[in-house]
């Protein structure tokens, strides 16, 4: 089975001793391994220091806390996989999964199992639309995120030909289908809509068709290095077509592949965690440890302590009291904020934020300010 698990149990290796079993034990499981590593990087790492934190603060009710991590690779198949082992070695409760695709399929695992699963990233609509009891989120649904994006290119972008790119997966899938849907109602209709397998490298070819027919907007879901290799081969195939995407592209990775082609691409993500109070002394203490806060670091950390604050509110690890008064509205105080879920286990008033890649960082926006310039298309 690929995964891979790995026990912390800080607090005691701050006491300077390690028991041979932690009381408390979760699961975190993400793609860390394959092209969305980094951002299973990023689940990772935020599992790992609010268990830390917590820990040396006294753990839940004085047990300490334990991961165990499963890499499943984006993959649904892995993700079951990873599921069942978490069920088979007794976790209270899943930090994860990552990707939309991953998460669904393993969703009906714990909740045969009576496990609560806090995803600090998964966005699709079904995962809480068709999802069963035991699921919440951290994030804005994809058709909150695409809308918003459908309605920026619409405003900013008047008359412009829009093209929309997908790699099939469930999630990115989502966010091609509502962006596509907004544009529609609106009278509008793509000059183009490609798709590819998840895992391509080569895209010079999609890009000459864009390239070709004019198209002026690109709007992408699929992974960060995935949108790099893209918008390499625009700009290659002499297109400066605008790239607009979700939030996949918020990794440094992104960059790293895209190189000077990154440079203004605009993201739809939820505002930056990072210039909260909340998360200031966490951010200036990983940045002293050169480790990064991007992403979804921040909210990898955040779903340990929403399971933690529902665990202390409700006297135990009980998933089914978990996830009920979790979805009551209950109000948990975070290091992204202050957080309330609804009864199908999304965020209440979620706000989508826009960020714009610049210098090799994504910069948070206010897209009333944006100014696009006259694009040149020509092949």
């Amino acid at each position: 089975m690929a995964r891979t698990s790995l026990t912390i149990a800080l607090a005691a290796l701050l006491l300077g001793s390690m028991p041979a079993r932690a009381d408390v034990l979760l699961g975190a499981a993400g793609p860390f391994s394959g092209a969305n590593a980094a951002l299973g990087e990023q689940l990772r790492r935020g599992v790992e220091v609010a268990v830390s934190d917590l820990n040396a603060t006294g753990g839940l009710r004085g047990e300490r806390l334990a991961v165990t991590f499963g890499d499943d690779g984006c993959d649904p198949r892995k993700a079951v996989e990873v599921a069942t082992g978490f069920v088979s070695e007794g976790v209270k409760a899943v930090i994860g999964h990552y990707c939309s695709g991953a998460s669904i399929p393993a969703s009906q695992v714990y909740a045969k199992a009576g496990i609560v699963q806090i995803s600090p990233a998964s966005s699709h609509p079904k995962l809480t639309d068709e999802g069963p009891w035991n699921v919440l989120r951290l994030v804005p649904r994809d058709d909150d995120q695409a809308a918003a994006a459908a309605r920026l290119v619409i405003e900013k972008f008047p008359g412009r030909k829009i093209a929309i790119v997908n790699d099939q997966a469930p999630g990115p899938a989502g966010l091609a289908s509502r962006f596509r849907a907004v544009l529609v109602e609106k009278g509008i209709a793509p000059a183009a809509e490609e798709s590819f397998k998840a895992g391509s490298k080569e895209f010079g070819a999609l890009a000459e068709r864009l390239a070709a027919a004019g198209v002026e907007v690109v709007y992408f879901a699929g992974s960060y290095v995935e949108g790099g290799l893209l918008a390499r081969a625009l700009r290659a195939a002499g297109s400066s077509a605008q790239i607009v995407a979700g939030d996949s592209l918020v990794s440094e990775d992104f960059a790293n592949t895209a190189k000077e082609a990154a440079e203004g691409t605009l993201v739809t993500f939820t505002f930056d965690p990072r210039k909260l109070q909340s998360a200031r002394s966490l951010v200036e203490r990983l940045r002293a440890e050169e480790q990064s806060a991007e992403g979804f670091t921040l909210y990898a950390y955040a779903a340990v302590q929403v399971w933690v604050a529902a665990a202390e509110a409700t006297g135990g690890t009980d998933s089914t009291r978990i996830a009920q008064w979790l979805r009551a509205g209950n109000r948990v105080n975070t290091v992204v904020g202050p957080v309330q879920f609804d009864a199908k286990g999304d965020l209440m008033s979620p706000r989508i934020a826009w960020f714009r890649w610049d210098g090799g960082r994504y910069i948070e926006i206010d897209p009333a300010t944006l100014d696009p310039p006259v694009l040149d298309t020509t092949p």
